[in-house]
């Protein structure tokens, strides 16, 4: 129990619904749209999808440690650390950890390999894209999580957006279609949203080691009015899903989700210490989830009537 709980640490498996749900909304985008449906297939593609993620979290941890990013994150005062410190505190060894990691990989491959098997080849392209803007995220030579100019951002769109949904959707039909394109984007950009705010509670020590994030690039004003700039993008998104036949209109009942996270937003300043971003963190997953959570429900309800 307490190998399993220092994995659960070291992966950070309590962000798996970010992946798990666009891969549930690419397969119910072939059961309402296609009525294809099978669950063996379905299973397979969420541990694949999973250990991806998985193996993206600690792959990142993995080089921030080797580029210092996380002793930066460590000795920078008010700095909020978001790695699991099994590194920079010597509760795993390095070896360990790059097996651990590693491991994820070879579960995701071996997945990917049998889906493209049984659904076609383009599951293999799917796999691979992920697999390396998993890679270089934050891995030499192209580090593009560090060059501030909006590839990191692009890269999460299609990391947890585009390519989970569209690819869900092909392992079902073994076909693409728009309507995949289009229900990746309000998930996939609320997901970005998630990740470019988890910026804000070190980006002064980002910006000492090196790590050119947005907000490092333009400063705390101008990216917190990208940021809510970014989850309006979000929820337009959604509301062109349901015109373009994508969602069903009940589904607009996951605009509620704003709500409370643009309360988040009233309560900061222009500048404001890295605790006081841990709200705004915690609101935009859940308006993640909740909202995920809707446009399936929603998804399924069509599928059944």
């Amino acid at each position: 129990m307490q190998r399993l709980t220092q994995f659960k640490k070291a992966a950070r498996t309590r962000v798996l619904p970010v992946m798990l749900i666009p891969v549930a909304l690419g397969a119910l985008g072939a059961f309402v749209w296609d009525g294809a449906f099978h669950f063996g297939l379905f299973l397979l593609t969420l541990i694949g999808s999973a250990a991806v993620h998985l193996f993206s979290n600690m792959i990142n941890d993995l080089w921030d440690y080797y580029n210092g990013t996380d002793e930066a994150a460590k000795s920078t005062e008010g700095a909020i650390s978001t790695n699991s410190g099994y590194l920079t505190n010597g509760t795993w060894q390095l070896r360990t950890f790059a097996a651990v990691t590693w491991g994820l990989f070879a579960v995701a491959a071996a997945c990917g390999i049998i889906l493209s098997i049984i659904s076609g080849w383009m599951v293999l392209v799917f796999g691979v894209l992920g697999a390396l803007l998993a890679y270089f995220y934050v891995a030499p030579p192209i580090r593009f999580g560090y060059r501030g100019k909006g590839y990191s951002e692009i890269a999460i769109l299609l990391s947890f957006g585009v390519l989970p949904v569209a690819g869900a959707y092909y392992v079902q039909t073994s076909h693409l279609d728009y309507r995949a394109l289009l229900l990746s984007l309000p998930i996939g950009l609320l997901t970005t949203l998630i990740l470019f705010n988890h910026h804000f509670l070190h980006w002064q020590a980002d910006k000492q080691a090196g790590k050119r994030t947005l907000v490092v690039v333009w400063g705390e004003r101008r990216a917190l009015q990208f940021s809510r700039s970014l989850m309006l993008l979000a929820y337009t998104a959604l509301i062109v899903c349901v015109i373009f036949g994508a969602l069903p209109f009940y589904a607009l009942l996951a605009l509620l989700t704003i709500w409370p996270l643009n309360k988040v937003y009233g309560k900061l300043t222009e500048t404001n210490p890295s605790p006081a971003y841990l709200p705004l963190m915690g609101g935009s997953l859940q308006a993640t989830i909740r909202s995920g959570i809707i446009m399936i429900a929603a998804l399924i309800v069509q599928g059944l009537i």
